[in-house]
């Protein structure tokens, strides 16, 4: 049998994964470990001891926002105001593990197979949740336009990829309005005159 972690090193790990989701959210993917350990109240050693390396750090801050996102989808269904705020509410949680999912392209440059080994679970975990998102606004009404879930987290994940230190640009609004987009239905395409032939 695989001996039980005892609930101090559990509890750290967890603190040491949450603090540098919150700290690459808000401070990006290049802040240092230091500043993880202050935000999660421990120790240097402390870190080092659960993650040897910021490679470490980040797939693992990686796979615990992968599982923090799939689980948040039902959780705000069942609490949020209607399917449609649910949907945003998710988005923008979204938006925030991105800002991870960059920072492990950048530290696993030297492995592709790893890291399209994690971009297969990110895909196989949030797509489905997303989907079920979009199905409950889409059968409240809330949602109109004709969009599949993949089309619509491969628009997030582009609308945040390029984003720089801007303080002209709010990738959470533009995301918003994006999503808010959703309610409309989609204007009738022009026929060209390539398409006539």
């Amino acid at each position: 049998m695989t001996p039980k972690r005892r609930a101090d090193v559990e509890r750290n790990e967890r603190a040491l994964l949450d603090a540098a989701a919150r700290v690459f959210a808000t401070s990006g993917v290049n802040a240092t470990v230091r500043e993880v350990a202050a935000a999660a109240g421990v120790g240097m050693g402390t870190l080092y001891r659960h993650f040897p390396t910021r490679a470490d750090l980040m797939v693992a801050v990686y796979r615990h926002q992968i599982d923090a996102c799939a689980e948040a989808g039902p959780a705000l269904l069942a609490a949020a105001e209607s399917p449609f705020a649910a949907l945003l509410d998710w988005v923008h949680l979204f938006v925030d593990f991105l800002a991870t999912k960059h920072g492990v392209a950048t530290v696993w440059k030297g492995d592709a197979a790893g890291y399209t080994a994690l971009h297969q679970l990110f895909l196989d975990r949030l797509v489905p949740v997303l989907a079920e998102l979009l199905d409950a606004a889409t059968k409240s009404g809330e949602v109109v336009a004709d969009i599949r879930p993949y089309e619509l987290i491969r628009a997030v994940g582009d609308l945040v990829a390029w984003t720089v230190q801007d303080p002209g640009y709010d990738v959470r609004r533009i995301v918003t309005l994006l999503v808010t987009g959703l309610r409309q239905p989609q204007p009738t395409r022009v026929q060209s005159s390539a398409d006539e032939r």
